[in-house]
């Protein structure tokens, strides 16, 4: 018989070993971003989250993307379930709200809270560039001001963006102070992060005239999708390698048989009791994703003083 993640949580709360932030330390606000679709933007956001929250941290994922993908994770079906006042929707369209806990869930993961997301939130892209066309710049702060609302109760804040340079991605970027970018090793996976990331150039270099600037504490590619049995994604992750150099998390994100069927059943290789294809799977799908998210957990605590000397003495940062 096993300890359930709040007993664990308990446990660590008694011996002072749950990995929190200090009080002036800042939480970290991490945007699992692409501008294309299909990388594994949602699969790698919420596996991310809940590795934290199993590791301890106080964590919140914001889904801001209308196709609901992450909030479809943790057995939401969006447009049955959830209405407009359950997302961020409200918040964006109206200033007369000042903070979101109206819109956090908890999940059946002690420690991780969600906000969720529906296809209303579309509208909100509409309403809030049509606003911004009128001169209310200022809205692209709504989303930061939202999350600085509840931040004090979290560690780390996970958003999951939609895939397209948007009224919301933008506000995402604002709120954000570090970014990870999933990236297939594909031909049109890799040429289109390649204009991504000219366009996130452009774009922070336009918000700074603006007078808002945005300040990335990490910026990390993580190769996500990857089947190393094709030999043009082997050549494409020696390229990656080169031109990311230890932004490139060291780990690759396999394609895997057993996240494909955890998502079939709306749930995620760290909610199954057992294989859905073989331990030897299991094993190896848990040990890329561990990989990946405990690298990520170094970069968050390397932002906060009071845990990066830590990491220094140990040799982890």
């Amino acid at each position: 018989m096993g300890y359930t993640l709040a007993q664990l949580n308990d446990m660590r709360g008694v011996f002072g070993t749950r990995p929190w932030r200090a009080a002036d330390d800042p939480c970290a606000i991490l945007a699992v971003q692409n501008f294309k679709g299909g990388v594994g933007k949602s699969t790698l956001s919420v596996h991310l989250a809940q590795y934290l929250a199993i590791k301890g941290y106080r964590v919140l994922l914001i889904d801001c993307d209308s196709q609901a993908s992450a909030s479809t994770l943790f057995g939401y079906i969006p447009d049955l379930d959830l209405e407009e006042g359950d997302t961020l929707y409200p918040f964006l369209r109206q200033d007369e709200l000042t903070s979101l806990e109206y819109a956090i869930r908890p999940t059946h993961f002690d420690g991780l809270d969600l906000i969720p997301a529906n296809l209303r939130l579309f509208q909100s892209e509409y309403e809030l560039a049509a606003r911004m066309a009128r001169g209310q710049g200022a809205l692209l702060d709504r989303l930061q001001q939202g999350i600085a609302s509840v931040a004090g109760r979290y560690d780390v804040v996970v958003i999951d963006p939609p895939p397209a340079l948007g009224a919301i991605s933008l506000s995402v970027l604002r709120a954000a102070n570090a970014l990870v970018v999933p990236v297939p090793p594909t031909v049109m996976d890799f040429s289109s992060t390649a204009a991504f990331l000219a366009m996130l150039d452009e774009t922070m270099q336009v918000l700074l005239e603006h007078g808002m600037n945005t300040e990335l504490n990490f910026l990390r590619f993580v190769a996500s999708k990857v089947d190393e049995n094709k030999s043009m994604q082997r050549e494409l992750m020696g390229l990656m390698g080169q031109l990311y150099g230890n932004a490139l998390v060291r780990t690759p994100l396999k394609d895997s048989a057993e996240i494909d069927n955890a998502s079939a059943r709306l749930m995620t290789v760290y909610e199954l009791e057992g294989p859905t294809t073989s331990r030897s799977v299991r094993e190896r799908c848990l040990t890329y994703l561990d990989g990946v998210n405990s690298e990520i957990e170094v970069d968050i605590r390397s932002m906060w003083p009071s845990h990066d000397s830590r990491l220094r003495r140990e040799g982890l940062a």
